[in-house]
């Protein structure tokens, strides 16, 4: 089973949101999967069951409601996010088989650079030392997926301290530099596509 993956550079976060939305609406079983790999200008996302409470300090950053599960996050330069439009039936995977591959892959990723991540229970994404360094966040209509993921590669972190990260006071956050990584973002997008391929039953460029 082949996905088709797509490089979109740094892109405003509510053109590709839709196109997101354009895609999944319409599509058919013969759609191939995608996954779209984009940077976004400073904005942070609110999620269907997100409470602006957690927004705990205005600034000047654009705040939008979104259509995905989670609470708030924040997008930014130098984050690697990808965005997984699968046919989860197709797939024969459950939403929940579905995160956990998503989560792996980050975690495979992490782990090719001698960096132990792990899973939280109750707070999807994954973690280094307690703080987090990758958040998930999806919508499933109809088997189908959009949204996906976000990891912190190099960038400015300071605006997560305006908020609760996915709706958790005080939850640190990190990021590859500050582990010792210094990849660039192609390198990146590169190996964790590989990962996403093999843990959710594509075929690979291996």
């Amino acid at each position: 089973m082949n996905i088709q993956v797509r490089n979109l550079g740094l892109q405003a976060y509510q053109p590709v949101w839709k196109d997101m939305q354009d895609f999944t609406l319409n599509r058919d079983d013969k759609t191939e999967d995608e996954i779209w790999l984009v940077q976004h200008p400073p904005v942070y996302t609110l999620g269907l069951n997100g409470k602006r409470e957690h927004l705990i300090r205005e600034n000047t950053i654009p705040v939008i409601a979104v259509d995905r599960g989670g609470q708030v996050t924040y997008h930014g330069p130098g984050q690697l996010v990808a965005y997984v439009l699968c046919d989860l039936d197709r797939l024969q995977l459950s939403v929940r088989d579905f995160v956990t591959a998503i989560e792996q892959s980050i975690i495979d990723l992490l782990a090719s650079f001698s960096i132990h991540a792990e899973r939280q229970a109750g707070a999807p994404g994954v973690y280094v030392e307690g703080k987090k360094i990758a958040a998930l966040g999806l919508r499933i209509k109809k088997g189908r997926s959009y949204h996906g993921l976000s990891l912190n590669v190099d960038m400015d972190c300071q605006p997560f301290k305006d908020i609760n990260p996915c709706g958790y006071p005080e939850l640190e956050v990190t990021q590859l530099l500050d582990l010792g990584v210094h990849e660039d973002m192609n390198s990146l997008n590169n190996r964790l596509v590989e990962y996403l391929k093999i843990n959710l039953g594509y075929n690979t460029d291996r």
